[in-house]
């Protein structure tokens, strides 16, 4: 597929990284040439200079033959303009990010009145995912499929677990609950096991089961994790803000610690019910006397990657908090994987997640598409969830009999909202939707997944 990209900043940038790898004709336009050059001298991509809302920029760029356009500068104003320009000039499709929680409820009307093919909202889903792990808090990450209808949960084994020398095939009768065990994270490796691969302590595990076995599973395990009732958040950004928002209808208690005085009084304002503090958290003092050694989650939103590390760092040390760490640069990935700072945040990521599944999508139209995609660990692992389409070649076949690419497993089948884990004499219908789990990169269709 031809692509344009306009914009060269961060998510710019990893977007059109990812879809490089992923083999699309990449064209990155962006009027800052030095950020241009960055991108272009990196990866196998053209460069335009200019305004992406330049109707000539967009020539250039050659939107009359793009088959998507992406316009993720820093205005949604200007995102928005630049999409309306390339709907009127090419019959390509178009995504514009759109981060305004005021645009937020009006996000439908402005889709349909602008011709969008998606809108994207880096903080807004970036607020969603913290979400997910306070309600669910032994969770490292939640993601969902089949419309809520199954979760998958990234999960770690404590010491002296039940879990501890069990085999997978021995989950099921000793446990009594519904799980598969689709990925399992040990030091540097990731493997997808069998039924004979044995857990041990400290092992990162993903399960796929429905919400009320995800949850009946972490009990029986005794993966528990206390309920989080108190959360200190440092940085009034949007993200916390759409955070806050969200959990507005629980019994949870939220304190905002942000510096920034006329910020504060807006968000006074916007949130009735959380706490905001007027301070410089940079300054120990102040986390203690807000009482970070009480907290159950501590999460360190601010612009600085610096700043969120020392802070996380300084939450770690001195609570028993669960801990979210925003991080929009990972040059020091090696160093900072190491680092005790909880679940690392990253917007950019959580954004490019949404892309590529749209992208597969549209490669696809009408086969055996993809309706969900989730990177499970980094770029090692996806977890997809294809529609079972007519041209599929294993309708109706046992899984035990299919052919399948090495490192890939068939997790989970949705059969008109009935939940299946499959064993070997389960089959595919058309009509299902099925969970795939694999290594493989750039699966588009079902039929991907045979060899």
């Amino acid at each position: 597929m031809k692509i344009i990209i306009v914009g060269c900043g961060k998510v710019g940038s990893t977007l059109a990284e990812q879809l490089d790898k992923e083999g699309h004709d990449i064209v990155v336009v962006d009027k800052k040439s030095a950020a241009l050059k960055k991108v272009t001298d990196s990866l196998d991509v053209m460069g335009v200079i200019g305004s992406g809302t330049s109707h000539r920029t967009l020539l250039e760029a050659g939107i009359e033959t793009a088959d998507l356009l992406i316009s993720v500068t820093g205005s949604d104003e200007l995102n928005l303009l630049c999409c309306l320009i390339a709907r009127k000039t090419s019959r390509c499709h178009t995504i514009a990010r759109v981060r305004n929680p005021q645009y937020n409820e009006e996000i439908e009307f402005i889709k349909e009145g602008l011709g969008l093919s998606m809108t994207i909202n880096p903080e807004l889903e970036t607020a969603v995912e913290i979400e997910r792990l306070i309600r669910l808090p032994s969770a490292i990450k939640v993601e969902t499929f089949a419309k809520g209808k199954v979760e998958l949960l990234k999960l770690h084994i404590p010491e002296h677990s039940v879990l501890d020398g069990m085999k997978i095939s021995e989950l099921s009768d000793t446990l009594r609950c519904k799980v598969l065990v689709c990925v399992v994270e040990r030091g540097n490796n990731v493997y997808i096991p069998s039924g004979g691969f044995e857990l041990s302590s400290n092992d990162l595990i993903s399960i796929i089961a429905s919400p009320q076995n995800a949850i009946d599973f972490v009990h029986k395990s005794r993966i528990l994790v206390n309920d989080i009732k108190n959360i200190m958040i440092v940085g009034g950004s949007t993200i916390a803000e759409y955070l806050a928002l969200r959990l507005a209808d629980s019994n949870i208690n939220l304190k905002i610690i942000e510096q920034n005085l006329e910020r504060c009084e807006e968000l006074s304002e916007l949130l009735p019910d959380a706490i905001i503090i007027n301070a410089n958290a940079a300054d120990r003092d102040v986390l203690i006397e807000e009482g970070i050694e009480d907290i159950d989650a501590f999460a360190s939103l601010t612009n600085l990657d610096e700043e969120n590390i020392i802070l996380s760092l300084y939450a770690k040390k001195h609570s028993k908090a669960k801990i979210f760490t925003k991080i929009t640069r990972l040059t020091y990935e090696d160093i900072i994987s190491e680092m005790p700072l909880g679940i690392i945040i990253n917007p950019k990521f959580i954004t490019t997640d949404s892309i590529l599944q749209h992208v597969r999508a549209m490669q696809n139209c009408g086969g055996s598409g993809i309706e969900a995609l989730y990177r499970i660990v980094s770029n090692k692992v996806e977890a997809l969830e294809f529609y079972a389409g007519k041209n599929a070649k294993l309708l109706g076949i046992p899984l035990e009999a299919l052919s399948l690419k090495p490192n890939t497993l068939v997790c989970c089948i949705n059969r008109n909202g009935e939940i299946t884990i499959p064993t070997g004499k389960d089959y595919i219908l058309e009509g299902d939707t099925v969970i795939i789990v694999t290594t493989n990169k750039g699966l588009y269709d079902l039929n991907d997944i045979l060899l």
